[in-house]
Protein backbone atom coordinates (compact mmCIF):
# COMPACT_ATOMS: atom_id res chain seq x y z
CA UNK A 1 0.00 0.00 0.00
CA UNK A 2 1.32 3.30 -1.08
CA UNK A 3 2.06 6.30 1.85
CA UNK A 4 -0.28 8.91 2.09
CA UNK A 5 1.40 12.53 2.07
CA UNK A 6 0.88 15.81 3.95
CA UNK A 7 2.48 19.09 2.44
CA UNK A 8 2.64 21.61 4.55
CA UNK A 9 3.34 25.40 3.17
CA UNK A 10 4.77 27.04 6.86
CA UNK A 11 4.60 23.83 9.25
CA UNK A 12 7.34 25.28 11.58
CA UNK A 13 5.05 27.11 13.94
CA UNK A 14 1.79 28.22 15.21
CA UNK A 15 -1.38 26.32 13.26
CA UNK A 16 0.70 24.66 10.67
CA UNK A 17 3.31 22.70 12.81
CA UNK A 18 -0.31 21.86 15.17
CA UNK A 19 -1.49 20.57 12.02
CA UNK A 20 1.78 18.25 11.47
CA UNK A 21 1.53 16.81 14.49
CA UNK A 22 -1.98 15.64 13.74
CA UNK A 23 -1.60 14.61 10.88
CA UNK A 24 1.53 12.42 12.42
CA UNK A 25 -1.12 10.94 14.78
CA UNK A 26 -3.33 9.94 12.34
CA UNK A 27 -0.46 7.91 10.11
CA UNK A 28 0.24 10.89 7.43
CA UNK A 29 3.95 11.19 6.75
CA UNK A 30 4.95 14.89 6.27
CA UNK A 31 6.64 17.04 3.83
CA UNK A 32 7.11 20.86 5.56
CA UNK A 33 8.39 23.84 3.99
CA UNK A 34 9.41 26.56 6.22
CA UNK A 35 11.59 29.72 6.65
CA UNK A 36 13.61 30.09 9.50
CA UNK A 37 16.84 31.25 11.20
CA UNK A 38 19.81 29.29 12.55
CA UNK A 39 18.98 30.47 16.04
CA UNK A 40 15.17 28.71 15.72
CA UNK A 41 15.85 25.42 14.81
CA UNK A 42 17.15 23.62 17.34
CA UNK A 43 13.77 24.49 18.65
CA UNK A 44 11.80 23.63 15.67
CA UNK A 45 13.90 20.15 15.01
CA UNK A 46 13.14 18.81 18.86
CA UNK A 47 9.30 19.28 17.38
CA UNK A 48 10.05 17.40 14.12
CA UNK A 49 11.68 14.92 16.06
CA UNK A 50 8.41 14.41 18.63
CA UNK A 51 6.60 13.88 14.98
CA UNK A 52 9.03 10.73 13.45
CA UNK A 53 8.56 9.23 16.78
CA UNK A 54 5.14 8.55 15.73
CA UNK A 55 6.87 6.36 13.37
CA UNK A 56 6.27 8.57 10.38
CA UNK A 57 8.43 9.95 7.16
CA UNK A 58 9.53 13.43 7.73
CA UNK A 59 11.06 15.74 4.80
CA UNK A 60 11.63 18.99 5.87
CA UNK A 61 13.49 21.83 3.84
CA UNK A 62 13.97 25.58 4.96
CA UNK A 63 13.33 27.71 2.20
CA UNK A 64 11.08 30.74 1.04
CA UNK A 65 7.90 29.13 -0.30
CA UNK A 66 7.32 32.24 -2.81
CA UNK A 67 11.28 31.49 -4.54
CA UNK A 68 10.46 30.28 -8.00
CA UNK A 69 14.04 28.18 -8.32
CA UNK A 70 13.96 27.21 -4.76
CA UNK A 71 10.21 25.72 -5.34
CA UNK A 72 11.29 23.73 -8.65
CA UNK A 73 14.04 22.39 -7.04
CA UNK A 74 12.28 20.92 -4.15
CA UNK A 75 9.39 19.57 -6.59
CA UNK A 76 11.68 17.71 -8.07
CA UNK A 77 13.51 16.10 -4.88
CA UNK A 78 9.78 15.65 -3.46
CA UNK A 79 8.62 13.81 -6.86
CA UNK A 80 12.17 11.50 -6.53
CA UNK A 81 10.39 10.70 -3.07
CA UNK A 82 7.42 10.41 -4.01
CA UNK A 83 7.59 8.08 -7.19
CA UNK A 84 8.49 5.19 -5.01
CA UNK A 85 6.08 6.07 -1.96
CA UNK A 86 2.95 7.67 -2.54
CA UNK A 87 1.11 10.27 -3.79
CA UNK A 88 0.08 13.75 -1.72
CA UNK A 89 -2.94 13.56 0.11
CA UNK A 90 -3.18 17.16 1.18
CA UNK A 91 -1.65 20.15 1.30
CA UNK A 92 -1.88 22.63 3.94
CA UNK A 93 -1.06 26.67 2.70
CA UNK A 94 0.00 28.53 6.83
CA UNK A 95 2.44 30.99 5.85
CA UNK A 96 2.73 34.14 7.86
CA UNK A 97 4.71 36.13 6.47
CA UNK A 98 3.26 39.66 5.56
CA UNK A 99 3.81 43.71 5.90
CA UNK A 100 2.20 45.03 9.22
CA UNK A 101 2.93 48.28 8.53
CA UNK A 102 0.22 51.35 8.64
CA UNK A 103 -0.74 53.30 5.56
CA UNK A 104 -0.29 56.41 7.51
CA UNK A 105 1.10 57.31 10.22
CA UNK A 106 3.64 60.63 11.20
CA UNK A 107 5.89 58.37 12.70
CA UNK A 108 6.28 54.61 11.47
CA UNK A 109 7.10 53.82 7.92
CA UNK A 110 4.23 53.10 6.19
CA UNK A 111 2.53 50.86 3.75
CA UNK A 112 4.16 51.04 -0.09
CA UNK A 113 3.46 48.61 -3.01
CA UNK A 114 6.42 46.18 -2.29
CA UNK A 115 5.26 45.68 1.13
CA UNK A 116 1.75 44.53 -0.41
CA UNK A 117 3.30 42.42 -3.46
CA UNK A 118 5.29 40.50 -1.14
CA UNK A 119 2.88 39.62 1.41
CA UNK A 120 0.51 38.71 -1.38
CA UNK A 121 3.08 36.70 -3.34
CA UNK A 122 3.86 34.52 0.29
CA UNK A 123 0.45 34.21 1.86
CA UNK A 124 -2.30 34.08 -1.15
CA UNK A 125 -0.48 33.14 -4.68
CA UNK A 126 2.67 31.09 -2.99
CA UNK A 127 -0.69 28.32 -2.83
CA UNK A 128 -1.94 28.46 -6.58
CA UNK A 129 2.19 28.36 -7.59
CA UNK A 130 2.50 24.85 -5.70
CA UNK A 131 -0.56 23.68 -6.24
CA UNK A 132 -0.11 23.99 -10.30
CA UNK A 133 3.56 22.80 -10.40
CA UNK A 134 2.89 19.67 -8.06
CA UNK A 135 -0.39 18.84 -10.18
CA UNK A 136 2.05 19.31 -13.46
CA UNK A 137 4.10 16.84 -11.92
CA UNK A 138 0.98 14.37 -11.28
CA UNK A 139 2.08 14.19 -6.93
CA UNK A 140 -1.55 14.63 -6.25
CA UNK A 141 -3.14 11.63 -4.98
CA UNK A 142 -6.62 11.13 -7.27
CA UNK A 143 -8.87 12.14 -4.10
CA UNK A 144 -6.38 15.05 -2.49
CA UNK A 145 -7.57 17.90 -0.38
CA UNK A 146 -6.27 21.96 -0.29
CA UNK A 147 -6.56 23.70 2.76
CA UNK A 148 -5.67 27.26 3.27
CA UNK A 149 -5.65 29.20 6.67
CA UNK A 150 -7.88 32.69 6.28
CA UNK A 151 -8.82 34.89 8.75
CA UNK A 152 -11.46 37.46 9.80
CA UNK A 153 -9.44 39.96 8.55
CA UNK A 154 -10.02 39.20 4.85
CA UNK A 155 -13.16 40.93 5.29
CA UNK A 156 -12.29 43.40 8.25
CA UNK A 157 -10.23 46.36 8.21
CA UNK A 158 -8.06 45.98 11.74
CA UNK A 159 -4.94 49.24 11.21
CA UNK A 160 -1.21 47.98 10.12
CA UNK A 161 -3.55 44.96 8.69
CA UNK A 162 -4.45 46.14 5.08
CA UNK A 163 -1.30 44.26 3.03
CA UNK A 164 -2.30 40.67 5.16
CA UNK A 165 -6.07 41.40 4.88
CA UNK A 166 -5.71 42.07 0.96
CA UNK A 167 -3.34 38.35 0.77
CA UNK A 168 -6.22 36.63 3.11
CA UNK A 169 -8.98 37.98 0.50
CA UNK A 170 -6.96 36.87 -2.57
CA UNK A 171 -6.07 33.43 -1.25
CA UNK A 172 -10.48 33.04 -0.36
CA UNK A 173 -10.41 33.75 -4.00
CA UNK A 174 -7.87 31.37 -5.13
CA UNK A 175 -9.24 28.67 -3.42
CA UNK A 176 -12.85 29.08 -4.84
CA UNK A 177 -11.68 28.65 -7.80
CA UNK A 178 -9.07 25.92 -7.91
CA UNK A 179 -12.00 24.19 -5.69
CA UNK A 180 -13.71 24.76 -9.21
CA UNK A 181 -11.43 24.70 -12.01
CA UNK A 182 -8.96 21.42 -10.05
CA UNK A 183 -12.24 19.28 -9.83
CA UNK A 184 -11.36 17.25 -12.37
CA UNK A 185 -8.43 16.57 -11.22
CA UNK A 186 -9.48 15.24 -7.86
CA UNK A 187 -8.66 18.21 -6.07
CA UNK A 188 -11.04 19.61 -3.15
CA UNK A 189 -10.04 23.07 -1.43
CA UNK A 190 -11.29 25.23 1.25
CA UNK A 191 -10.26 27.74 3.65
CA UNK A 192 -10.25 28.02 7.17
CA UNK A 193 -11.48 30.57 8.93
CA UNK A 194 -9.82 30.39 12.27
CA UNK A 195 -10.86 32.47 15.56
CA UNK A 196 -8.35 34.49 17.46
CA UNK A 197 -5.03 32.23 18.22
CA UNK A 198 -2.43 33.45 20.42
CA UNK A 199 0.80 32.33 18.08
CA UNK A 200 3.73 34.30 17.44
CA UNK A 201 2.22 35.68 14.29
CA UNK A 202 -0.47 36.68 16.04
CA UNK A 203 1.32 38.51 18.67
CA UNK A 204 2.92 40.84 16.01
CA UNK A 205 -0.14 42.52 14.63
CA UNK A 206 -0.49 45.82 15.88
CA UNK A 207 -2.93 46.28 19.14
CA UNK A 208 -2.64 42.40 19.26
CA UNK A 209 -3.55 42.63 22.91
CA UNK A 210 -6.66 44.26 22.33
CA UNK A 211 -7.88 42.18 19.35
CA UNK A 212 -7.07 39.14 21.99
CA UNK A 213 -9.33 41.19 24.69
CA UNK A 214 -11.93 41.77 22.04
CA UNK A 215 -12.16 38.28 20.66
CA UNK A 216 -12.32 37.01 24.77
CA UNK A 217 -15.71 38.94 24.87
CA UNK A 218 -17.03 38.09 21.79
CA UNK A 219 -16.75 34.14 22.10
CA UNK A 220 -19.69 32.61 23.73
CA UNK A 221 -17.43 29.79 24.72
CA UNK A 222 -15.15 32.24 26.63
CA UNK A 223 -12.04 31.63 25.24
CA UNK A 224 -9.35 31.78 22.68
CA UNK A 225 -9.13 29.16 19.52
CA UNK A 226 -6.09 27.17 19.95
CA UNK A 227 -4.05 25.32 17.15
CA UNK A 228 -4.96 22.21 18.20
CA UNK A 229 -8.91 23.30 17.48
CA UNK A 230 -7.67 24.25 13.87
CA UNK A 231 -5.08 21.17 13.01
CA UNK A 232 -8.52 18.90 14.52
CA UNK A 233 -10.76 20.69 11.68
CA UNK A 234 -7.83 20.07 9.21
CA UNK A 235 -8.03 16.38 10.17
CA UNK A 236 -11.46 16.01 9.52
CA UNK A 237 -11.14 17.76 5.96
CA UNK A 238 -8.52 14.86 4.94
CA UNK A 239 -11.26 12.06 5.70
CA UNK A 240 -13.40 10.59 3.19
CA UNK A 241 -16.62 12.06 5.19
CA UNK A 242 -15.28 15.53 3.81
CA UNK A 243 -14.76 14.07 0.19
CA UNK A 244 -18.08 16.58 -0.97
CA UNK A 245 -16.94 19.85 0.82
CA UNK A 246 -14.96 21.88 -1.47
CA UNK A 247 -14.89 25.67 -2.38
CA UNK A 248 -16.30 27.62 0.85
CA UNK A 249 -14.78 28.95 4.27
CA UNK A 250 -15.08 26.89 7.37
CA UNK A 251 -15.36 28.80 10.63
CA UNK A 252 -13.35 27.11 13.56
CA UNK A 253 -13.68 30.04 15.78
CA UNK A 254 -15.92 28.68 19.31
CA UNK A 255 -18.76 31.22 17.40
CA UNK A 256 -16.15 34.04 18.07
CA UNK A 257 -17.46 35.46 14.93
CA UNK A 258 -21.21 35.45 15.81
CA UNK A 259 -20.46 38.45 17.31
Amino acid sequence: MKKQWVLILGGSSGLGLATAKKMARNGYHLIIIHRDRRTDLEEINTHFKEITSRGVELLSFNIDVANSSKRKEIIDEIKSTLDHSGKIKMLVHSIAKGSLKPMTSNKEITLNHQDIEITLNAMALSLYDWIKELSAQNLFDEDARVVAFTSEGSSKAWEGYAAVSAAKATLEALTRSIALEYASKGIKANCIQAGTTDTKAFQMIPNSDSLKKNALNRNPNKRLTTPEDVANAVYLLSTDEAKWITGTVIKVDGGESLR
